[in-house]
């Protein structure tokens, strides 16, 4: 008789559980440490690059009008909110055809270093939203050549 061993898996079940009851009574998650806050309907999916005297924060806010988006800037947070207003309605000989998409998100994102939010600034196109934020005179990194004894 062959006896196979099972590795245990801890507490896994246990946070298969948790999940299914934060989905359940939508339950979303809130920052811990420098981790986003996501709140709405939907996330958008966010790159952050940190350069040298700025940061990129590009997002992915598909079918969102910029007129519906507004972002926030304070020395270290960044919050995109939006909301999404879509209807698609097709009447044809023997069909119709009707859908609606409408919802809003907010993502507030703790920004890596202080930045200069009068000199921010956003573009969108093709869905993708991108804001450029100046790092801070004291943010920004220096060097200082030393003498080697």
């Amino acid at each position: 008789m062959t006896r196979w061993l099972i590795p245990w898996q801890g507490f896994k079940e246990l946070d298969n559980i948790k999940k299914q009851i934060d989905d359940i009574f939508d339950i979303r998650p809130r920052r811990r440490g420098s981790e986003p806050i996501f709140e709405g309907d939907f996330t958008p999916a966010v790159d952050i690059l940190d350069k040298q005297d700025h940061i990129i924060v590009r997002a992915e806010v598909p079918g969102v009008d910029k007129k519906n988006m507004t972002i926030s800037i304070s020395e270290d947070e960044l919050t995109i909110k939006g909301e999404v207003k879509r209807e698609h309605e097709v009447t044809e000989k023997d069909y119709y055809h009707c859908e609606r998409t409408y919802g809003s998100f907010s993502r507030t994102i703790v920004l890596p270093t202080t930045v200069d939010k009068d000199k921010s600034k956003a573009s969108y196109k093709d869905g993708i939203l991108e804001i450029t934020l100046p790092k801070t005179e004291t943010a920004k990194p220096k060097e200082i050549k030393l003498a080697i004894e």
